[in-house]
């Protein structure tokens, strides 16, 4: 009969960790959380203190009355629930809700390990410790303020523009943040530049060599003008173009780091397109276990939520081992592969790696699906890179004077391909390079042509959900148990939508953000969002009672609720009146809100359920056929200007186009904010409006 008693969270763990375990331990699984506050009320006693009131997830009394059971026939109980606040959480959720540690002899213990594997498990067997309530006091505190800030502000959103809206304390911070990026691009002016590049040809070469402009002889290094460029190439006339210094050197680059919960949901967003959401819940398999052929079931990488780059000391002997006896000695790094210090990273857990290097994506590929494959290879490729060594490129850098104006070229060649052996980042470009012929200081090169490129700078990029973890990370918004959540759930919201990788705020998004920034900037203050992460990690490492930070915040979000509910107008339309007629049955149509803005709806509901795409009108003619354009939206939500003639007319715009024509080639004018700027890019007129 089983004697010791180990719970874990999910079910899928204990197929794993039963075949690393004698017949003395049974072990079964929680499912995830056991308590929470309740659904129906805020849950939270503000006249005492602000006590939490927890009761029992409905559908978890079976789950419960198991593993009461399974109590009673163990003398050891082990809490194995995952390495983090949220696990710790759940293991006292477990000492409440089975009574542990009311007038019982058993003993109970909290095991925690960072991968499911034989020695891992054992190893914390061996190693058990109290629980730490430092890290349970911190998810309390967590799960406290976002119930509190979803329950007293949305309501707010439900009444003033839609039922079934909500506010978040994470979330409605990095709304801000996509809505602050397209008021970026949406006010951006394009700036006017020239490239330059002299066509040179050394004595005896059969190819020419591009060198490009790097600063005239007054030391000015841009060009922003035609007249500019003008200038330089009539400085140029006439003039030798002189070897005036080469460098020959090697450069190294450095190996990449293992991957945090951060990182991997970036490049697998890049490399594999794969959604925040679909890394997680793919590492999550492969974390808690899978069948492997000819091992059984294993868990096949370390825990999956982390900000430490760190591993532990057996991983990297193994993995350098591995190296050596693979690729050869010289591709051992001679150190670490270490991320700079970050005062926002925990540090609490290891990188993101494979359980056994030995293991490759090849051995495992048959057993694994498709997906899982390709994120354990990318896992695998990431932890071995980091402790392999750098590569090396020899380098030639060479200054060409030509008149007192600058000219350089640069060559380079792999020497040493090191870690790009196995791995080079998604995205990364791939080094452009020519072949320089063997020159000498003071030889003189003969010039061919010069040419020249109008550009114009460009905005910055959308938000992808790549991008938007890395700036949630980098702004300390969130943790990495929050990231794939968050962006999951302005999504679910339609508050954003993604077009071809790219985030876009929609209508419903800007008013929801419009609202929050109105009536409760602190929520949506980036930099107050990230000092509660701080204070939450305090609570965790037991510098700050939980209830301190709850008390400082309460009072001053309440006082902002009843306000707005006293101020807030009414953001949504009642029954606007359109010249649309409904062609079902004659009644003009009315404009309605739904989740992605405006839309036309017959009001003669429910006899008559017509509906139809809200077009709004702009009263500018069409560039190209001179109808009129109105105000469309994709599929997705986002918002274009488009001609009332489609599909018969495809003019398009993602910027509002203007009356007026370009004064310098005739086109048509696009608002950016308070400018009028040419739609032809390499045309570049820009008037005040």
């Amino acid at each position: 009969m089983a004697n010791s008693l180990v719970i874990v969270e999910s079910p899928a763990k204990v197929k794993t960790i039963k075949k690393f375990l004698g017949s003395n331990f049974e072990v079964d699984a929680s499912g995830g959380h056991v308590r929470d506050l309740p659904k129906s009320q805020l849950g939270i006693d503000v006249e005492h203190d602000y006590e939490p009131k927890y009761i029992t997830i409905r559908g978890k009394g079976d789950t419960l009355a198991k593993l009461r059971k399974e109590v009673k026939k163990a003398d050891k109980i082990y809490l194995a629930t995952d390495p983090d606040r949220e696990g710790e959480a759940i293991s006292w959720h477990l000492t409440k809700a089975l009574k542990l540690n009311e007038g019982t002899e058993k003993k109970v213990y909290r095991i925690s390990f960072n991968e499911i594997t034989k020695n891992a498990v054992k190893a914390s067997l061996k190693a058990p410790r109290e629980l730490d309530m430092g890290l349970v006091d911190a998810q309390q505190t967590r799960r406290i303020l976002d119930r509190m800030v979803g329950y007293s502000i949305s309501p707010i959103l439900w009444e003033k523009v839609k039922r079934g809206l909500s506010a978040g304390r994470v979330q409605s911070a990095a709304l801000r943040m996509v809505c602050d990026r397209e008021d970026e691009i949406a006010a951006f002016i394009p700036q006017e530049y020239w490239s330059l590049e002299a066509s040179l040809k050394a004595a005896g070469a059969k190819k020419p060599m591009m060198a490009k402009f790097h600063k005239d002889k007054n030391g000015k290094s841009e060009i922003g003008s035609q007249q500019e460029l003008d200038e330089i190439t009539a400085s140029l006339k006439g003039q030798k173009f002189i070897v005036s210094e080469i460098k020959n050197g090697e450069r190294t680059k450095k190996a990449p780091v293992p991957f945090t919960t951060s990182t991997l949901q970036q490049e697998a967003s890049k490399a594999l397109n794969f959604s925040t959401q679909k890394t997680m819940r793919l590492a999550q398999q492969l974390y808690e276990g899978v069948d492997i052929k000819g091992h059984g079931t294993l868990g096949l990488i370390t825990y999956l939520r982390t900000d430490s780059t760190r591993v532990a000391a057996e991983a990297d002997q193994s993995a350098r081992q591995f190296i050596e006896e693979q690729y050869g000695k010289e591709y051992i790094s001679t150190g670490n592969a270490v991320k700079k210090t970050n005062e926002k990273i925990q540090d609490a857990h290891e990188a993101i790696r494979p359980t056994d290097i030995t293991l490759t994506p090849t051995k495992v590929k048959d057993s694994l699906s498709r997906d899982q494959f390709r994120l354990y290879q990318l896992i695998w490729m990431r932890f071995a890179a980091s402790r392999m060594s750098g590569a090396v490129y020899e380098t030639t850098s060479v200054k060409i004077d030509a008149g007192g104006n600058q000219f350089g070229m640069t060559a380079s060649r792999l020497k040493f391909d090191g870690f790009m052996s196995v791995y080079t980042e998604a995205g990364e470009k791939e080094e452009k390079t020519q072949t320089l012929a063997e020159l000498e200081k003071g030889e003189e090169l003969r010039l061919e042509e010069l040419l020249s490129a109008q550009h114009f700078t460009q905005p910055a990029a959308h938000y992808t959900e790549a991008s938007l973890v890395k700036a949630m990370e980098e702004q300390g918004i969130g943790r990495p148990s929050t990231y794939a959540p968050t962006i999951t759930t302005l999504l679910a919201r339609r508050y954003i939508v993604k077009e071809n990788k790219n985030l876009y705020v929609t209508e419903l998004g800007e008013v929801v953000n419009r609202i929050m920034k109105q009536c409760f900037p602190s929520i949506v203050d980036i930099n107050f969002t990230a000092n509660l992460e701080f204070l939450l990690d305090s609570v965790g490492e037991g510098q700050t009672e939980w209830k301190t930070v709850v008390r400082n915040f309460y009072p001053d979000l309440i006082e902002a609720v009843d306000e707005a509910k006293a101020t807030l107008e009414a953001v949504h339309i009642a029954d606007e009146e359109s010249d649309e007629v409904c062609e079902l049955c004659g009644r003009r149509m009315v404009i309605k809100y739904g989740p992605h803005g405006k839309f036309l709806a017959c009001p003669g509901f429910p006899d008559c359920k017509n509906t139809k795409p809200y077009l709004e009108k702009t009263g500018i003619p069409c560039p190209k056929c001179g109808k009129e354009v109105i105000l469309r939206k994709t599929k997705k939500g986002r918002k274009y200007y488009g001609c009332e003639a489609n599909p018969d007319c495809d003019f398009m715009s993602w910027q509002k186009p203007s009356k007026e024509k370009c004064p310098q080639c005739g086109g048509y004018m696009i608002e950016k904010g308070n400018k009028l700027v040419c739609a032809n890019e390499t045309c570049g007129f820009v008037k005040n409006k």
